[in-house]
């Protein structure tokens, strides 16, 4: 299988494809805010929904999920990225979240 970058929140480009990997309830409660959103098991019936030639920045919420993600989009043609510490880290890193629940965004 093909390799894949991990990088830092702090090292993200200021404008990023960033692909949320997290399930439904957890998207709902708090995530970045431009964001795409398609859970980690929908990824194959969806790819149609990505661009071969963006760089997707893949996230979850602590790193596992989304490394998995971007090392299966890197081996079938896509330019993936982990971002490091998931979305742990960019609440962390003081970046902003919204929530689509009508809540205070959270990570959960």
């Amino acid at each position: 299988m093909a390799d894949f970058e991990t990088v830092s929140v702090d090292a993200l480009p200021g404008t990023v494809t960033l692909l949320d990997v997290r399930e439904d309830y957890e998207w709902e409660a708090g995530h970045a805010e431009n964001a795409v959103h398609i859970p980690m098991d929908q990824i194959p019936a969806r790819l149609d929904e990505l661009d071969p030639d963006e760089d997707l920045f893949v996230i979850c919420r602590t790193g596992g999920r989304s490394a998995r993600v971007a090392h299966w989009l890197v081996a079938h043609g896509y330019s993936a990225m982990n971002v490091a510490g998931g979305m742990d880290a960019w609440l962390t890193a003081g970046r902003p979240i919204v929530s689509e629940n009508g809540q205070t965004p959270a990570v959960i």
